[in-house]
């Protein structure tokens, strides 16, 4: 999917919704456990109930890899149930030197068919650029992350005087185009949003934090959005593990199509 066609997709829907399917085999209903492959039933009900409110959805990879082979089966099935016009996140933060990078881009571009893929910028160019050779494909690059322990180094004020974030959005761009490179930016950091989007005004950014978190969607909006869209803001716990009885699929439903519209009010006001 090209950034055009992300575009249309948050215009025609009135969203920036993306659903995080963290889904965790210990905290799906109970009943699902009957089903031949629970976690993918889970995921189908999960997507016919938000599907009229959301853009994208991202996979955390790590819930499946840990369930082995079963769990890429899980995963396989998800992506190939997915509609062909919303927007793929594998949330897999991959990153390595060139040759492993490439086989990478390769599992999740050619053989998943996911449209991006989150990757950590710590070992530089040539653990990025060969994500950014497949067409309509995506790097998702961390910039500025949510959790706690990112402080732990992101803030750290180099001798530029510039932090450690802003330096990987400023080299970054020498690397990709707002075409195939996006960053992840925390909903918990919405004080820098401001700031963020004077050094990349036209890129996606993905934004995990809101709902369970606590990110502040309206704030963010107010300082994320552009013409564009420019956003997806995530929210996984929030939206899929709303009720654990019978109506999960609704309850789930219900809580997307509320920031659906609440993201409808926002996206009046700019673009």
């Amino acid at each position: 999917m090209n950034y055009q066609e992300l575009s249309h997709q948050i215009n025609s829907k009135s969203s920036y919704l993306c659903v995080g399917l963290d889904t965790d085999i210990n905290k799906i209903p109970q009943q699902l456990l009957k089903e031949k492959d629970p976690i993918f039933e889970f995921n189908k009900q999960i997507i016919d109930a938000t599907i009229d409110y959301a853009v994208a959805y991202k996979p955390n990879i790590a819930f499946y890899e840990a369930l082995g082979i079963k769990g890429w089966e899980s995963l396989q099935k998800t992506i190939e149930y997915l509609p062909k016009d919303v927007f793929t996140i594998a949330d897999a933060k991959r990153g390595d030197i060139g040759n492993t990078s490439k086989m990478y881009a390769k599992a999740f571009f050619e053989q998943m068919n996911f449209d991006s893929i989150t990757v950590a910028p710590y070992m530089g160019s040539d653990s990025v650029e060969p994500f950014l050779e497949f067409e309509d494909k995506w790097v998702i690059l961390l910039a500025l992350t949510s959790n706690e322990g990112g402080k732990d180094f992101q803030f750290e004020e180099l001798k530029s005087g510039e932090t450690l974030y802003q330096k990987v959005l400023d080299v970054s761009q020498k690397w990709g185009t707002k075409e195939n490179l996006m960053y992840v930016v925390g909903a918990t950091r919405s004080k820098e949003f401001q700031e963020i989007r004077k050094s990349v005004p036209d890129h996606f950014l993905l934004v995990p934090g809101v709902g369970a978190q606590g990110g502040d969607l309206e704030e963010l909006s107010k300082y994320g959005l552009n013409e564009n869209g420019g956003l997806l803001v995530n929210s996984s716990r929030g939206i899929i593990y709303g009720s654990s009885d019978t109506n999960f699929a609704d309850v789930a439903g219900a809580k997307a199509k509320a920031i659906q519209e609440e993201m409808k009010g926002y996206l009046e006001r700019v673009c």
